[in-house]
């Protein structure tokens, strides 16, 4: 066998190790809480409907006719989110879509945001959002939205526990960021050192006491500060936020 075969057998051989060690970490999530999900799918105000892309939750009573789009952390389940927003659907008649990102990273999800407001045809108005790592790729749809590139009309952005990356100070999006006071990762300094990339009339809410994990129920997360609420009144206060913002 000749220097340069072997070369070459080394150097796919190192990059296939590379494939399996990051498909083994990007599919190493942090699993959704099973009392609290069980809790959402339990709840009479709300129908949940699970598909491939994404999961729906339309309201019973009292729909806008609006809708959020809602993109998870970085390697977060997608259902780890399902009390939190039920609670929000009930409280502001929003219908929320959380997406399915691919490789459960939204960076990596390219598909365009109709692949998800299609799950649910009956609404106008959207708006994109959502937790840490996911807030920051909601913000770039935004972006795109607002400029006319994106291939859906984008009227709001909600960023929970996150900031964005992308200047949406001239967007004339309405803007909504509800924070944790004890978040250690989104911490409040980040949140204020990126507010001069929100339009001038967002809106932020800070929640006592609540850290970077409250705004899902995925359990303990690395890096994080203590949270020293609860998980129910939690739930109650991001409802409250959302449907002042969007009433």
């Amino acid at each position: 066998m000749s220097r340069s075969i072997r070369i070459l057998i080394a150097v796919v051989s190192v990059i296939a190790l590379l494939v399996v060690v990051f498909l083994a970490y990007a599919h190493a999530v942090m699993q959704g809480e099973r009392p609290e999900a069980l809790e959402a799918w339990r709840d009479d105000a709300v129908v949940i409907t699970s598909t491939e892309t994404g999961i729906v939750i339309e309201p019973v009573d009292g729909a806008t006719g609006e809708g959020l789009v809602f993109i998870p952390g970085a390697k977060v389940d997608p259902y780890a989110y399902l009390y939190k927003l039920s609670g929000v659907s009930e409280a502001s008649g929003l219908t929320v879509v959380i997406t399915k990102p691919t490789l459960n990273l939204a960076f990596f999800d390219q598909r365009p945001l109709s692949t998800f407001t299609a799950l649910a045809p009956g609404v106008g108005d959207w708006s994109v959002g959502g937790h840490s790592l996911g807030g920051v790729r909601a913000c770039q749809l935004a972006a795109e939205g607002a400029s006319g590139a994106g291939d859906e009309l984008v009227v709001g952005v909600m960023l929970f526990g996150s900031y964005c990356a992308d200047d949406l100070a001239g967007s004339g999006l309405a803007v909504l960021s509800i924070s944790g006071a004890n978040d250690g990762l989104s911490t409040p300094e980040k949140v204020a050192g990126a507010a001069h990339l929100l339009p001038a009339d967002a809106d932020f809410v800070e929640l006592e006491g609540v850290n970077h994990a409250d705004f899902g129920d995925y359990g303990v997360q690395p890096g994080d500060g203590v949270s020293t609420r609860d998980d129910a009144e939690v739930r109650r206060e991001i409802a409250a936020a959302v449907a002042a913002f969007v009433g």
